[in-house]
């Protein structure tokens, strides 16, 4: 646990839990052209090409806003990756199953866990993609 900045991102939550950056990992919600939610697990210093990520999932965009966050799970900011029972995340960068150990949102602001990626995928079974 640690006290939550409004628009810190993984930045203050590996600065305050002192663990490296990149091993936090952040849930987006993105969406294709049908608006369509598409949930993406992303290392926390690293960006989601959208032209990208749309290409490996077979649809022609996909965007990714505060807005629509709020309109597939009811979270503004901070989506853990499990947010409802018949959501989960739908991709995780390929990268991140190289690290021992991922720090990812547990369910509230300031509050994160640290698993083994390969234990979450095992939970969620997210398509792996290549979308930096």
């Amino acid at each position: 646990m640690y006290d939550y900045e409004e628009h810190g991102g993984t930045k203050v939550s590996s600065r305050e839990l002192n663990v490296d950056e990149h091993a936090v990992i952040k849930t987006l919600v993105m969406e294709d052209e049908a608006a369509k939610p598409l949930i993406v697990l992303m290392h926390g210093d690293c960006k989601v090409s959208t032209k990208e990520l749309a290409r490996q999932f077979g649809c022609k965009k996909s965007s990714v806003t505060p807005e629509t966050a709020n309109r597939h799970t009811g979270f503004w900011s901070v989506v853990p990756a499990v947010w409802h029972q018949e959501k989960n995340a739908d991709c995780i960068e390929k990268t991140i199953l190289d690290l021992p150990l991922i720090y990812i949102n547990g369910g509230r602001r300031g509050y994160l866990v640290g698993v083994h990626p390969h234990d979450l995928m095992r939970a969620l079974e997210p398509k792996v993609v290549e979308s930096r």
